[in-house]
C-alpha cells in the first residue's frame, strides 16, 4: 500500500513542477508580439546608461546599461529584492499621452514603473522562452505624467527594453 502512494505523490509533484514551466517559443506569447520583438532587435536602439533620462518616448527599443544593485542609485527600492550577482538600472520616460503601452523586454529581469511615487501593476503580462530577441511583455495603463522604469535582477549587465502605445 505505501508504494503506490508513493509514486502517486511522486508523480504529482513531477506533473506540478512540468506544469509550472513557462510556455516555450515564440507563438506561446498571449498577443501578437511582432512590432514589440523588431523594436527589441532594431539596429538603431539608443543606449543609454542607467539613469537616463528621455524626453519622450523612444521611437524603437532602447539599450539599458546595468549596474550592480547597489550602484544602480533605483529611485525607489525594487517590489522584489534583487539576487546576488544580477544587475540593476533604470531610466525616466515622460509618456507621449495615456493610454496603454506594452513594456517588452529581451531577457528576464524584475520590472517596476512607477509613476506619480506609485508603483503601477500590470493590466496584463505574457513570456515565454526560446524566443529570439523578447523574453517577456507586459501592459500597464499609464498617465501622462513622467514615469521611472526601474530593471533589477537582470542577468547580463544591458537588456533591450521597447515602450510601445498598445495596439
Amino acid at each position: 500500500m505505501r508504494a503506490p502512494l508513493i509514486i502517486a505523490l511522486a508523480l504529482l509533484g513531477t506533473a506540478s513542477a512540468w506544469a509550472a514551466e513557462e510556455p516555450s517559443g515564440c507563438d506561446k506569447f498571449k498577443w501578437p508580439i511582432e512590432r514589440e520583438r523588431a523594436a527589441l532587435t532594431a539596429p538603431d536602439r539608443a543606449k543609454l546608461v542607467s539613469g537616463a533620462e528621455q524626453a519622450a518616448l523612444p521611437a524603437s527599443g532602447i539599450t539599458l546599461g546595468l549596474v550592480a544593485p547597489q550602484e544602480a542609485k533605483l529611485p525607489t527600492p525594487p517590489e522584489r529584492a534583487p539576487k546576488d550577482g544580477t544587475f540593476a538600472g533604470f531610466t525616466s520616460i515622460k509618456a507621449a499621452k495615456a493610454g496603454l503601452y506594452t513594456i517588452s523586454l529581451s531577457s528576464g529581469a524584475w520590472v517596476d514603473v512607477v509613476q506619480d511615487g506609485h508603483f503601477l501593476k500590470p493590466v496584463a503580462f505574457s513570456g515565454a522562452t526560446d524566443c529570439d530577441g523578447i523574453r517577456k511583455t507586459m501592459k500597464y495603463e499609464l498617465s501622462d505624467k513622467p514615469f521611472v522604469l526601474q530593471i533589477s535582477g537582470a542577468k547580463d549587465n544591458s537588456l533591450s527594453i521597447a515602450v510601445l502605445p498598445a495596439q
